[in-house]
């Protein structure tokens, strides 16, 4: 069945210390760090000024507060053993405004011994046929952690597992050229194209997509933001918190006055390492971030709730409230089921303060639970495996990932059955939905931000075409049925909700037959080359004619301007690909 619900599924000299606490530090250092640690150590890039925050956090809080508890929660104050007050402010002073920081190469990451990664399992989407199934419902998908995450993997000479392909997020992460909004329009553009499938000659693709208006970073609401850190003992590998800390500076530096951050951090317990702060004092909020340190246990669910207290404290009416959680997703002290932890955040999601996830690191990364946190608390999951890749998604794409147009964001694809014999959706498969869900307004969907686009592809069978891959059935009706409207295709609808908003709007349009191309558009032919890429890295169950050589070719053809780099890049990762797959070796 296509409609189903979706599965739960970088050098500066260290501040000096009295020489007894130094030597003090240095011995307890030797006595704890094990083989693993001190490799960790060794390959990590300097950082700058970093120091230890002292011990005694406050105590925890539960997974699940109660309304009693949650109103504790709202009380909020520095703990002086995390923030030392003369010290803190001779730091502030002595920090600086702006911090400039290189681009980088993209960091490497060593293969672990044990390979704990953990990716929801995804049930391939099958050929539908329209007789049978005529309705394709699925919840938008604005996401691209997997594309970055594939990306490390193939530059450490790892195969990805199937289940990390996603390939509506591998096709999201690049920005097409689709008609914006005008003045007075809805939020968002649609924009359709069918053209030749280069999977099968005999069928059709069928681009759907929607492009949402962009909004000036300097127009955007008051950013009320608290970054969740994951300080745990985990986390110290250089492509984890020494990479968040240099990526959460970029983000820091594109503050404004009106904006805020506080600073939550989570090992064996949650505490505030700093309170809301005004975006105008980088500084401050700076050398907080330098004073993290890694080490202790995970304890996730603590963490996540006293960040949506902060929240929930400095809210900004009709701004920005959003917590932004940055961690590996081992978590393994307190709420530790992932199940828990999505109810917990599901549950705080009524208080408009959205939840985007950020993921780092190799070897334990829990992208299950990073990606659905994502989904329930209406933001957006990214993977982070460069500077540069912080710089896409925290500055270049900061107001799409923080400022939201529409929430609840469904597609319904109504495909005719007198002219359509079969359709498959590529990719979606843990954002599908009930064909009732469509309609009902109390069922949790995909959010939109300024400026993103979403991209979907069918691939189509007409009727008489002989691209069908199954037969007729015994007792189904000789003809397909007759319509008047025998040039559509499809009817596309889309229902949304304005921020703020219970009741969600409705939107519809037909798709002709007669708008099909001899050849694909630059859109079209570069999202087909990314799909078959990720069908070929899940084993080509559905490539058909689709090869690493076709992939290259399509993508080549449909590259354009190519400002950022993005797409010559891709080129780049189909050849680590086509060797890792050992379509290499079998071509010799």
């Amino acid at each position: 069945m296509q409609d189903r619900p979706a599965p739960s599924s970088r050098p500066r000299r260290p501040a000096a210390l009295p020489a007894f606490a130094l030597a003090l530090g240095l011995t307890l250092l030797a006595a704890c760090q094990g083989p693993a640690q001190k490799q960790a150590q060794t390959n990590a890039e300097p950082r700058a000024s970093e120091q230890p925050i002292a011990p005694s956090p406050p105590p925890a809080p539960p997974s699940r507060p109660t309304s009693r508890e949650e109103a504790s929660l709202d009380r909020i104050v520095v703990t002086g053993s995390r923030v030392g007050g003369a010290e803190l402010a001779h730091r502030q002073r002595a920090a600086p405004a702006m911090v400039t920081i290189a681009p980088a190469a993209p960091v490497m990451f060593d293969a672990p011994e044990v390979n704990r990664e953990n990716y929801a399992e995804l049930r391939r989407n099958g050929i539908q046929r329209v007789s049978e199934q005529p309705v394709s419902t699925f919840s938008i998908d604005v996401d691209t952690g997997a594309y970055s995450n594939l990306r490390r993997m193939l530059h450490a000479g790892q195969r990805p597992p199937t289940d990390a392909v996603r390939i509506e997020e591998l096709i999201n992460y690049f920005s097409y050229d689709y008609r914006a909004p005008t003045a007075g329009e809805k939020p968002f553009a649609f924009a359709t194209e069918l053209a030749p499938s280069p999977f099968h000659d005999k069928r059709l693709l069928l681009q759907v997509a929607l492009q949402a208006q962009a909004v000036d970073a300097s127009a955007l609401p008051p950013a009320n933001l608290v970054f969740l850190i994951d300080t745990s003992g985990s986390m110290h590998d250089a492509a984890k918190l020494p990479l968040l800390k240099r990526g959460f500076a970029l983000l820091v530096n594109q503050l404004r006055a009106q904006d805020s951050v506080a600073i939550v951090t989570y090992a064996g317990s949650a505490g505030l390492v700093l309170p809301p702060t005004k975006g105008s004092q980088r500084g401050e909020i700076l050398a907080a971030m330098e004073r993290l340190e890694a080490g202790g246990s995970t304890n996730g669910g603590a963490g996540i709730a006293l960040a949506y207290a902060v929240a929930r404290q400095a809210r900004v009416e009709g701004g920005i409230n959003r917590v932004i959680l940055a961690s590996d997703g081992d978590f393994n002290v307190g709420t530790v089921d992932h199940n828990a932890l999505e109810t917990l955040v599901a549950d705080q999601r009524a208080s408009g303060v959205a939840l985007s996830v950020l993921g780092f690191g190799s070897g334990n990364y829990n992208e299950q639970t990073a990606e659905r946190l994502a989904d329930v608390g209406n933001g957006n999951y990214a993977y982070i495996d460069s500077l540069l890749e912080a710089r896409k998604v925290l500055v270049a794409q900061m107001g799409g990932t923080l400022h939201t147009l529409a929430s609840d964001v469904k597609i319904q694809v109504e495909f005719n059955p007198a002219v359509v014999a079969e359709y498959r959706l590529l990719g979606y498969e843990n954002r599908l939905l009930a064909r009732e869900d469509f309609d009902n307004d109390r069922v949790d969907a995909g959010e939109i931000g300024a400026g993103h686009s979403v991209t979907a592809l069918y691939e189509i069978a007409l009727v008489g075409s002989g691209g069908e891959a199954s037969a007729p059935l015994r007792y189904a009706p000789d003809q397909a049925p007759t319509d008047p409207r025998s040039d559509e295709i499809a009817l596309l609808r889309l229902r949304y909700k304005r921020p703020g908003e219970h009741s969600s709007q409705l939107i519809e349009q037909p798709i002709a037959r007669s708008g099909l191309r001899e050849q694909p558009s630059h859109n079209l032919g570069f999202a087909a080359a990314v799909a078959g890429y990720g069908e070929l890295l899940r084993g080509g169950e559905h490539a058909g004619a689709m090869s690493w050589d076709r992939v290259e070719q399509l993508a080549v053809a449909a590259r354009g301007e190519d400002r950022d780099g993005l797409r010559g890049e891709f080129l780049q990762l189909v050849g680590l690909a086509r060797s890792l797959t050992g379509a290499d070796s079998a071509q010799r």
